[in-house]
This record gives C-alpha cells, structure tokens and sequence, in this order.
C-alpha cells in the first residue's frame, strides 16, 4: 500500500468519516485491507476492521500476517470470533486461524458456533498435522452419488453450490461416501437425460490420503495441473479437498523457512519482529560460529612453527573454497529431495555421481593454483605443493560431506535445510584448515 493511500485514510480516521472509510474500502479487496491495516498504528486499524462487514472481516483476517492476526484474536471476544468470524470462513481457513490459539480459547470459540456440523468439522481437521493434506484440506465441496441420473444430479450439484464460493470440480461418491470418479461439467450438457452418473463420470481420479506429506500434494497438483485435489481416507472415503492456492500458501511459506534455515536463522522471522525474536533467531549459528573461529585459531597456533608468512595468505582461499564449495553441494541434494528427484535412499549412488564432479572440479582448481604458485614461488617450495594438494582435498571432502549430511538428516527426519547454511561452511572451514596445516607440515 502505498504511501499516499495510508496518509488518505489516516485523515479520514481522525476526521471520523466513517461513511467515507466504508466507501473507501469497499473498492479494495480484502488483501489490500489487510495489507493497509498492517500500516496502520494497533488503534487506528482497530478502528478500521470494526466498520467492515462479517464476510469482508473474515477474508481479510485470513489475509493477515500471523503476528497481527493473533494481536486481533486476543482482543476478540469468543463469541465475536465464532458469530462474526468463523461462520463466514471454508473449514480450512477457520482452522489455521484456530490452530494459532490455545485450547482454552478454542474450546470457546467452538461453543459459540451455531453451525454443529462447521464445529464438528472444525474439531475433526485440527487432529491433523498441519503439514499433511488432512491438516491443509477444506470440507466445502460438491459431491453427487453414482446413482443419480442427470436431472437429479444438476438439482443436487444446484443445491449444493448454492453455499460454496467457488466450484472447481463434482466427485462422485457411492452409498458408503468412497471416491468413486469426478463429473465432467461438460457431461451435464452432451449426456442424455436417462445417463446415471457413474456412466459418463471420469473414474478413478488422481487423489491423496490425509496423512500425505504437503510437499507430496504440491508435486501431485504440478505435475497434473489440477485445481484441485480431493483427499480420502484410509478407505476411500472422501473427506474433503485441497485448492491449489492453499498449497501454494504453505509451499512459499515452507520456502521462505528453509531460506531462513540455510542462513543461519533458526526460526521464522520477520524484518519488523521486536529486538528480542530477532535476536534468539540469529544468535545460535554466529555463536556455532564463533566456536568454530576460535576452533581454528587455537588450530593455528598449534601449528605457528610451521605456518610461515607465505602460507598465511593462502588461509582464506582453503577456508572460503571449502565452503562454497559444500554449499553447492548440500543445495542440490536439498534441491533434489524437495522435488522428489532424489530419494534419501540413494545416498551411496548420490555420492558416487558427486565424487566424480568434485574429482573433475577439484583437479581443475587445484592445478590451476599449482601452476600460478609455480611461477610465483618455484617448483621447490613447499608452498607450491601443499596449496594445491590441500584445496584438492578440501573440494573431496566438502563434496562428500555436503552430500551426506542433508540426506542423513532427512532419514533421520530433520529438515535437511540446515546442512545448506552455516553448519557446513564451519565444519569444511575447520576441516580445509587441519588439511592445509598438516599437509604443509608434513612436506616441510
């Protein structure tokens, strides 16, 4: 939101225009709210969000950053939340707004829904992981039975419509609610009126379990570029269904985490979170780092008899191409195992195919190196060959170990982000360093 908008409704706030605040918001869409109340001071988007209707209120509550909204819900009384809130929300989005509260409030909020079969839903979809499909679907959907002929289906899928915002695909279910096929729209124009259902629906629809993983769902809508997915049971039965821009919401979201990770932050953050969240993020890996500076320095000085002038220049050239070095390799296995390209189960093959690009990349660096040191310094010195053999080490190693440790931790269930960031900079920093010093000492 731009700058001249927040002054505009600023004024309009203290002017108390609230017919004009009306006006002015109802030409905007709940996601420019959102956007303009986080520019607002806490009192003035109060005001503002008081003069919204329910239905607008609630997309822009979905709409928000997770800190505002929170700020918003501890204000809200309970029945407020449920009565003004959640019976204009789809199931999913009432459940990751629930989902941030305790359960005190929760079991408030829940009392107060008039809906039971919104509260029955509601309670049934915050037993699930919030990663998996279970935890991310929505219940809102049409659905027809296989039985029905062509008139009754159009009267159903009419009636059931009518509460729904939007309409992305019909499932046809049997008597026992189990997945059956989709119903073409198409089918309602071309099909006979005597057709049933089950003969011109499209059988056996791509669809997923409510324990399959979210990464898993997002690759399934990519690769069949669907809309939508239905989600079943452990026996078929149709539970619900998951848009594709749900999915995308928590894959930007994850994204944005494990950026994060590979940084050195070990939580979610943000640029305008208070001094203290800020810091207990980013404080923990420049500590680990730290430790391992002083790791290396104590290293050094244990080797001072050895370490001559000329070698000391070479110590950020082992250190930082070390580094890189297992960087590029971590990002692609995390790269690989985030889009399926690569299973945690093939770490020996993984290995093999990057022990041979780091032996291609390592004798090109390390010859290169040779051959400016051996004008430089001489064919004799020692410098000339401990340089080169301990870079050609240094990129073995951090290959190997970039590869090894994102699949390990991924068997071990561990986001293998982490391995892209600093703890591998430090360990091959530490590492490329004991190899230089001993090489040299050992050519000496």
């Amino acid at each position: 939101m731009n700058e001249e908008k927040v002054d505009h409704i600023k004024s309009l706030i203290k002017e108390k225009a609230q017919d004009q605040i009306k006006e002015y918001l109802s030409e905007l869409h709940p996601a420019d709210i959102a956007e303009l109340l986080n520019d607002l001071t806490s009192s003035e988007s109060k005001d503002i969000f008081r003069l919204l209707d329910n239905e607008v209120a609630a997309d822009v509550l979905v709409e928000m950053d997770d800190d505002m909204r929170n700020e918003f819900l501890e204000l809200l009384p309970s029945a407020t939340i449920a009565k003004r809130l959640i019976d204009h929300m789809d199931t999913d989005d009432a459940v990751d707004l629930m989902r941030d509260l305790d359960t005190t409030k929760q079991s408030e909020i829940l009392s107060h829904i008039e809906d039971v079969e919104q509260a029955g839903n509601i309670v049934d979809l915050l037993k699930y992981d919030e990663h998996t499909a279970g935890g991310l679907m929505a219940t809102e959907l049409v659905k027809v039975n296989e039985n029905l002929s062509m008139p009754e289906c159009l009267k159903e899928m009419r009636m059931q419509a009518e509460e729904l915002d939007n309409v992305h695909y019909v499932y046809v279910i049997d008597d026992d609610n189990r997945l059956q096929g989709v119903f073409p729209l198409k089918k309602v124009i071309t099909s006979p009126s005597v057709s049933k259902v089950k003969h011109v629906m499209k059988k056996d629809p791509i669809s997923v379990r409510v324990d399959t993983p979210l990464e898993e769902v997002a690759q399934i809508i990519e690769k069949y570029d669907l809309v939508a997915l239905p989600v079943v049971d452990g026996i078929g039965r149709l539970e619900g269904i998951i848009t594709v821009d749900d999915v995308m919401d928590e894959i930007r979201e994850q994204a944005e985490k494990d950026y994060q990770l590979a940084s050195g932050i070990s939580q979610d953050v943000e640029t305008d979170d208070n001094l203290f969240k800020q810091t207990r993020a980013r404080l923990p890996w420049l500590l680990i780092g730290m430790i391992g500076g002083m790791g290396n320095s104590v290293l050094i000085e244990g080797f001072s008899s050895t370490l001559t002038t000329e070698m000391s220049y070479y110590i950020p050239l082992i250190g930082g191409t070390g580094g890189n070095v297992g960087t590029q390799s971590s990002a692609l296995v995390v790269q690989g195992l985030a889009n399926s390209s690569l299973n945690s189960k093939e770490t020996l093959k993984q290995v093999t195919r990057e022990s041979v690009v780091a032996l291609v990349n390592a004798t090109i660096i390390s010859m290169l190196v040779y051959i400016f040191n051996f004008f430089r310094f001489g064919p004799t010195a020692v410098i000339t060959y401990s340089v080169s053999l301990s870079l050609f080490s240094v990129v073995m190693f951090a290959s190997i170990f970039g590869t090894v440790v994102p699949m390990t931790l991924e068997r071990l269930k561990i986001d293998p982000a982490i391995a892209t960031g600093p703890f591998i900079s430090i360990t091959n920093d530490i590492v490329g360093m004991m190899f230089y010093l001993f090489l040299t000492r050992l050519l000496s």
